[in-house]
């Protein structure tokens, strides 16, 4: 099970991405999707490099596995800055960023993951330098202590979240360029599935490139997981390309069906139904009733089943839908509760 949730350290980011190198993209041009942000993206690069100055602070939001941390890495090339890359929870020390910041060149790009899951005091170092380029360090303890100010080079902050009303509102407002991811749509999944099964020397049919896409949970991350499962099917099997039946064969296989609900997606729909008569019920219970963190539930599970319409989050908890119901070949007895009386919250779940 992917873990999306999970905490890296600074090193591991740039792992990760290295690691699916060869699917990723490397340009704005090659970037799939989310054309409103890659299509402005290009006038602020743009502008930055004629000015010779920094670009601007850059907020990008959006659920699991949709390119931020892709699209963090091709700024950088698109400026022909470095990139440092690291995650909030692995900061715990003011030092530790300010280690970070005043190792910075100009214009440098610096990438922090999780950005909502900074401590406060950690915020604070982050203010002067996205605003004034410089850093307060404090020096000593108790009555002798005294706080220094270092200038720091000029450099591109680029946050990425998944959660962005975790973020305070002093941080959010210092970045001057906010974007928001969507989900994908068949279609440009579809070019990513076919772009990607090329990358990797396996010749796939439009059908199959689609039903990939259909169970990718609107998601490029997940479209190129399956693509190398698949592929490692059609290898096996001996198939001259990835077709409509191998790849059907292989996703049934991968238990991953035509809506793209995997196991832990059908168990949490189940426990909702089977157990709470369909809910309410909240996300606390859920998740230790399906034996996973509430975090990766919420952030990575959650979004694509309110999406699709599986979910619906109600003030007193979650609730199945007639639609789950459905997909779940159960019979739907309607809601055990009158949702329109918001009379009780979930009490922390």
């Amino acid at each position: 099970m992917d873990n999306s949730d999970r905490l890296l350290n600074p090193h591991q980011i740039e792992d990760d991405y290295l690691e699916e190198k060869s699917l990723r993209p490397v340009y704005l041009s090659q970037f799939i999707g989310q054309t409103r942000i890659t299509e402005n993206l290009k006038v602020f690069i743009e502008s930055a490099k004629i000015r010779k100055e920094a670009l601007d602070h850059i907020l990008l939001a959006g659920p699991p596995g949709l390119g931020k941390t892709t699209l963090a890495f091709i700024i950088a090339r698109e400026l022909g800055a470095n990139i440092k890359a690291t995650s909030a929870p692995v900061i715990d020390k003011a030092g530790d960023l300010a280690s970070i910041l005043t190792s910075l060149e100009q214009n440098d790009v610096l990438f922090i993951d999780e950005i909502h899951r900074l401590s406060p005091a950690i915020e604070e170092i982050l203010y002067p330098a996205m605003e004034d380029k410089s850093i307060d360090i404090l020096v000593g303890q108790g009555v002798g202590a005294k706080s220094i100010k270092i200038a720091i080079a000029p450099f591109t902050l680029i946050g990425a979240t998944t959660r962005t009303g975790l973020l305070t509102a002093a941080l959010r407002d210092r970045f001057g360029i906010p974007f928001r991811f969507d989900y994908y749509d068949n279609e440009e999944l579809k070019i990513i599935a076919e772009r990607s099964s090329g990358i990797l020397g396996r010749e796939i049919t439009q059908d199959a490139a689609l039903e990939i896409a259909k169970r990718s949970r609107k998601t490029p991350r997940i479209v190129n997981r399956l693509i190398k499962r698949v592929t490692d099917f059609s290898v096996v099997r001996k198939t001259e390309k990835i077709d409509l039946d191998i790849t059907q064969y292989a996703l049934e296989k991968l238990d991953i069906d035509e809506m793209g609900l995997d196991n832990m997606d059908r168990k949490i729909l189940s426990i909702i139904i089977d157990k709470y008569n369909g809910g309410p019920v909240g996300l606390k219970t859920i998740a230790i009733a399906v034996g996973e963190e509430t975090d990766t539930i919420e952030d990575y599970y959650e979004p694509f089943l309110v999406q699709t319409g599986f979910i619906q989050r109600t003030p007193r908890g979650r609730m199945a839908t007639e639609f789950a119901y459905t997909h779940l070949g159960l019979k739907y007895l309607g809601n055990n509760v009158d949702t329109s009386l918001n009379l009780f919250s979930e009490l922390g779940e």
